[in-house]
């Protein structure tokens, strides 16, 4: 069988795109996705995003992770499948999907950026030693941190923290987050189903936004939070209510089209 993909990344954050409105693609072959997503055996990706038909709104984004399971949501995967739809010309530039966690809107902004409307946050644990835990449409774990980033070992540390006995049946994906002089967060992300540190993650970037403006307790009618990971630059927007009920949240940022190929098995 011949399959044509296409390779898009957001902030470094990569992904094999399929487009399975005819829905051809064999979903539940938990092993050739892992092998398509193999960076020395196959095509190499975070994930892989297929495309499809869906009678509520353009069009169904199923996301799976690299090791051939299916995953809950992708912000990154879900602006790179909503440059995908607008390039194959099946979308305008205010378009409307569904993913496992439910709708979301998104925006072709021009010079590849993308804004991403992610799900309302309505919980927040605090944890001691600046951890937080809440849901952007997949678990994440958010622990802001004093040293210099960019020197911590993030896949000893996290793996202790994704693999613990509270979290190894479900899986978490864990951040360590610095705040900055300039009130911007840097953010590494260690991804589980991917097990390993992605150059970005868009639904963990957004976690470590909220967890900032949890921790700064100021009620904005709009609160704007610059994010940097390895693969690039992001900002997150929402509503922070007096109850921290957080609303009206969207992610944006570049969203691009690498290569286009066909794979044979």
């Amino acid at each position: 069988m011949n399959q044509i993909f296409y390779k898009y990344q957001g902030t470094g954050n990569d992904f094999i795109l399929i487009d399975d409105r005819a829905r051809e693609f064999p979903t539940n072959d938990q092993k050739l996705i892992a092998h398509l997503c193999h960076r020395r055996y196959g095509i190499g990706a975070d994930g892989l995003i297929l495309l499809q038909p869906d009678e509520q709104s353009e069009f169904y984004m199923q996301y799976f992770n690299s090791d051939g399971s299916e995953s809950t949501m992708c912000g990154n995967g879900g602006r790179c499948i909503a440059q995908f739809a607008y390039d194959l010309k099946i979308v305008s530039e205010k378009l409307q999907f569904r993913a496992i966690d439910g709708m979301h809107e998104s925006h072709i902004n021009g010079n590849n950026l993308v804004a991403l409307q992610m799900k309302n946050v309505s919980s927040v644990s605090e944890e001691p030693n600046g951890v937080f835990i809440l849901n952007t449409g997949s678990p994440h774990y958010v622990q802001f941190i004093d040293q210099n980033i960019a020197q911590i070992d993030i896949v000893q540390m996290a793996r202790a923290i994704r693999y613990s006995d509270r979290f190894a049946t479900d899986g978490i994906n864990v951040n360590f987050v610095q705040v900055m002089p300039d009130n911007s967060l840097a953010v590494r992300t260690y991804e589980r189903g991917v097990e390993d540190e992605t150059y970005s993650c868009g639904t963990g970037v957004t976690a470590s936004a909220i967890a900032y403006a949890f921790v700064q307790n100021r009620i904005l009618p709009s609160f704007t939070v610059r994010l940097g990971t390895p693969g690039g630059a992001l900002r997150v927007t929402f509503n922070k209510t007096e109850e921290s009920y957080f609303t009206d949240v969207w992610l944006e940022g570049p969203a691009k089209f690498v290569y286009q190929g066909v794979y044979t098995f």
